[in-house]
């Protein structure tokens, strides 16, 4: 049975009555995997609903993640109205499937997802090929240098994730608001009005600094193929991609810092993903 969950500024929560015990029973091996927000649709009419939900899994391919209060530590939503915060408004004792929101007018829609850190221990080899695909090489070498490239990767991580929706046809400067996540991957301009085969610029921030040197990787899926294009962000963070096909794209970045609070975590890390959806015609498929 479906329940209504009221929140403010005219937008409801539907909730399937979906217990948190499912999130607990996540495989820990997936931990490593890409997380991302998607929408559908992901540019709806006003008064229309759409539906956010997470999911993860490689090659921007993945199942849908539960979502829950235990696990979110923050949900927002942005626009040219006040933030409007709905992790205050998930049911303690339920896992929701989806968030299913009602935009009451034209524009730009960013949804922010932040959730509280969890752990995870790879075997060397294991952890040592993920640090290699997230551009963390440096990781690898200093776990040489202390003498550790041989035990374990025990890793605490967080997830920072973005996602944009254009209302009714429209889109505004919602898309550069600074959300104070931890990773925030920034557009320098206006995704949601531009189309495929434009240059898109992007800032990766951490703790609300430009992060230079950062591997960023842009994912685009269609007709059961990945693209991914990676770059390197540069001087004041910053990193471009020339997207080249219509349709909705993820921007990710990892970031990792030795724990220091703790015994028994070595790594901290931070997980980034932006999506949207690029308008235009595909270009050469």
């Amino acid at each position: 049975m479906l329940t209504e969950f009221a929140v403010p500024h005219r937008f409801r929560f539907i909730a399937a009555s979906l217990t948190a015990f499912l999130v607990s029973c996540l495989p820990r091996t997936a931990a490593a995997d890409e997380v991302w927000l998607a929408a559908r649709p992901f540019s709806p009419a006003v008064g229309a609903s759409t539906a956010f939900s997470l999911n993860t899994g490689e090659y921007f391919s993945g199942e849908p993640l539960p979502i829950s209060a235990s696990r979110a530590a923050a949900v927002h939503l942005y626009s040219r109205a006040a933030p409007t915060d709905l992790g205050a408004q998930l049911p303690p004792d339920q896992a929701l499937p989806e968030m299913r929101l009602t935009p009451p007018a034209a524009g730009t829609y960013m949804l922010a997802y932040d959730s509280h850190p969890d752990q995870i221990s790879l075997p060397a080899d294991q952890f040592h090929a993920y640090l290699h695909e997230a551009g963390l090489d440096s990781i690898i070498s200093q776990r040489e240098d202390d003498g550790n490239a041989e035990q374990p990767g025990r890793e605490r991580y967080r997830r920072h994730l973005k996602t944009l929706l254009r209302v009714g046809g429209k889109s505004d400067g919602t898309y550069s608001v600074l959300t104070g996540q931890r990773l925030e991957i920034v557009p320098a301009s206006d995704p949601l009005a531009r189309s495929a085969g434009d240059k898109l610029t992007f800032t990766l921030f951490f703790d609300s600094k430009p992060l230079a040197g950062a591997l960023v990787k842009a994912w685009h899926k269609q007709d059961e193929q990945t693209l991914t294009i990676r770059a390197q962000t540069g001087d004041g963070g910053k990193v471009g991609f020339n997207l080249p096909y219509a349709g909705v794209w993820m921007i990710s970045a990892v970031h990792m810092l030795p724990a220091t609070d703790t015994q028994d975590i070595d790594w901290d890390s931070f997980r980034g993903s932006l999506t949207f959806e690029l308008a235009g015609k595909n270009i050469g498929r």
